[in-house]
């Protein structure tokens, strides 16, 4: 018998030259190609009345022949064949394309499966190259990704060698098999590929997202949890309500109420794991502030690490606002400090002469000791991904984890990303905090909107224009910020001053920018979307968005978040020309609610997880047969069983969880992950 490891050259019917082929499938292995799942299927299994059939559908029919077949040859190399059939509820005629053996077997009153695409003409129906096959194929066959030189078939039979040839080990424990009435592993395999009814299709996918999501929910919990004893820094004294009486405005009570249930975590001697989710301008700063003042007041140390300098220097600003006159010393670590700079960081840090530490990827480096970290904070965590969180973490002795969200994420792909931690919501609006009204409008009318931002401007108010490209060339089809800012300032915009920011700008540069803009000598900026997050600029009342449908839903949220933080009424103009319904259904969605969450899940049906925060930026494997927004259900089943598992073997040592073990490292292997140290 065959390994499952071992490569898909093994299998007879796959020389070399076939396996270069299945390679670019992803398919290298006999494993890899028992879960290169079907697309979809072909149900063979209950024809339809021909009667019952519709122009321009795709059907399986069961019919005899009623007329003889007629040969006609149309030129050289091509012949044809008609003939017709009938099931008693109507008739439908038959062509067959230069396929001589199909037409042979059309024998008058032979009954056949007919399985194509119907058209009408004059009211009778018809289908072209349809597949003609027996009665006995009356099943439900899948249909495979496929690439040149590999087809659909070819994938099948390929896999009923390996379910015939390849020794399957079952990779669940027997009591996890029975808790959840699971088929056996061979069995979902085989059912999954090649079902022999509909209830054996849905018990072998319902095993094999099961499956998949408890590994990737364990691989989570075994990344973050800590990897010596479980004791933490315990905070003593809650310290929140002597921080929340300092600060110069009234906190809301879900800030209160947030700050509370982290110290309460923190008060165990267990490491808090808590995620803190809040729309824009919820104020997840100020209940971040009043957490790392306990932590600091209980006499350690906390890091704050975002993912860009500009972040970076806006919460930086903010810290030290929060904590003027309390003898906290913060510090800021950048990517572009000088060696010297860092130096004396590292030294302050180890010393515990630094307090607090807001900082970029930069705080991951080697060199960098604590005295005593009592809390790991990161904002924007989705940027960041599983194992960039842990090396944080890993520079504390089981430090306390806040994870932040400014983008709110839908529950279910909470679960998914991190399924290890508790969830904090602020589900409310600090007062002052101005409604954004939004607009959707082609470029037809550009000038207008132009001569709107204008009146602002004239009022002594500010704008954003952002672009999605930095530069020309990058994509035709789209504005570039650098070549729509010469031109405006020439032309519609030539009395005003006008700025530029954008992600290839030297840290000194977007400091100058922002700088400008934020005391008002910059009057319109025109933008990438850099500002994002973190850009806070009260005076900016008005956003146009150009080349709107390129951008993710919940990011059009995050730029639009950029205005309404002052006291004047504000709006976002959203320009596009696309005319396609999905376009058309992102930018009503948009311009109907303000609610991230809202936007947040409509976000995610529209693109789905992997392309939810782009470019794949939480880290996590890919799913195979999973889908996170279906199988929910499945998933918080998953999430409870990992939990068990975890409890009972926290390291998947034991005999029992050898096979789950292996199965968590290799899933994690794919995005550079070591779930197991």
């Amino acid at each position: 018998m065959l390994n499952i490891n071992d490569s898909i050259t093994k299998l007879k019917s796959i020389g070399e030259k076939r396996a270069q082929l299945f390679s670019k499938l992803g398919v290298n292995t006999i494993y890899d190609l028992l879960t290169f799942y079907p697309r979809y299927y072909d149900d063979l299994t209950n024809p339809v009345n021909i009667g019952e059939t519709l122009p321009e559908q795709k059907y399986c029919i069961k019919a005899k022949i009623t007329a003889p077949v007629a040969e006609h040859r149309i030129r050289k190399n091509m012949v044809i064949y008609k003939t017709k059939a009938s099931d008693g509820s109507g008739s439908v005629n038959i062509t067959i394309f230069n396929n001589k053996y199909a037409a042979a077997s059309l024998k008058m009153g032979s009954e056949h499966l007919f399985y194509g695409r119907v058209t009408a003409n004059f009211l009778q129906r018809e289908m072209s190259a349809p597949e003609v096959l027996p009665v006995s194929e009356q099943i439900i066959r899948p249909v495979y990704r496929q690439t040149d030189g590999i087809s659909s078939r070819i994938i099948a039979y390929a896999v009923k060698q390996a379910l015939s040839d390849a020794e399957i080990h079952e990779s669940l424990p027997e009591d996890i098999i029975k808790k959840h009435r699971l088929t056996n592993i061979k069995e979902a395999y085989k059912n999954i590929h090649f079902p022999a009814s509909q209830g054996a299709l849905d018990d072998a996918r319902y095993r094999l997202i099961f499956e998949e999501l408890l590994t990737m929910q364990l691989g989570i919990k075994l990344i973050g949890q800590p990897k010596s004893e479980l004791n933490a820094p315990v905070v003593k004294i809650d310290y929140t309500r002597e921080f929340f009486d300092k600060l110069p405005f009234e906190p809301t009570s879900a800030q209160r109420r947030a700050a509370a249930e982290a110290v309460a975590d923190m008060q165990t001697g267990v490491p808090m794991k808590r995620l803190l989710q809040g729309d824009v301008g919820s104020g997840k700063t100020a209940a971040a502030a009043a957490v790392c003042y306990t932590c600091i007041k209980n006499g350690m140390q906390a890091a704050f690490m975002a993912p860009t300098a500009i972040l970076c220097e806006q919460h930086y600003r903010s810290f030290l606002k929060f904590f003027r006159g309390t003898g906290i010393k913060s510090a800021l670590l950048l990517g572009s400090a000088t060696a010297k700079e860092k130096k004396i960081i590292y030294e302050q840090l180890a010393t515990g002469e630094i307090d607090f530490i807001v900082g970029t990827h930069a705080l991951l480096n080697d060199n960098i000791m604590f005295r005593n970290l009592g809390i790991v904070i990161t904002d924007e965590q989705h940027r960041f991904g599983v194992e960039q969180r842990a090396s944080l973490i890993s520079k504390g002795q089981n430090p306390h984890l806040y994870v932040m969200s400014a983008t709110p994420i839908p529950r279910t792909l909470s679960l998914a990303i991190y399924g290890d931690l508790k969830v904090s919501v602020l589900d409310e609006m600090p007062p002052g905090r101005t409604e954004i009204k939004t607009y959707c409008i082609s470029s037809a009318i550009r000038e207008r909107a132009y001569n709107y931002i204008k009146k602002h401007l004239d009022k002594g108010l500010q704008a954003y224009i952002i672009c999605p490209l930095i530069e020309q060339g990058e994509d035709e089809s789209l504005v570039s910020a650098e070549e729509y800012a010469e031109k405006i300032r020439r032309t519609s915009f030539r009395n005003y001053s006008v700025g530029l920011m954008h992600g290839r700008l030297s840290a000194k540069e977007k400091d100058a920018v922002m700088n400008a803009f934020a005391k008002g000598d910059i009057q319109l900026l025109v933008s990438t979307t850099v500002v994002e997050v973190g850009v806070d600029v009260p005076n900016a009342a008005v956003m146009l968005i150009e080349n709107a449908e390129r951008f993710g839903l919940s990011q059009l949220h995050q730029l639009r978040g950029r205005v309404g933080r002052g006291e004047a009424e504000s709006c976002c103009i959203l320009v596009t020309d696309n005319k396609s319904e999905t376009t058309k259904q992102r930018m009503k969605i948009m311009c109907s609610t303000s609610d991230g969450f809202v936007i947040a899940n409509e976000d995610l049906k529209l693109r789905g997880p992997g392309e939810f925060f782009g470019n794949r930026q939480h880290g996590l494997p890919s799913f195979k047969i999973a889908d996170i927004i279906r199988d929910i259900d499945i998933l918080k089943t998953a999430q409870h069983e990992a939990e068990d598992i975890i409890k009972r073997d926290n390291t998947l040592s034991g005999a029992l969880y050898v096979q789950l073990k292996s199965n968590v490292e290799a899933l994690f292997e794919q995005v550079g992950i070591e779930a197991l140290n």
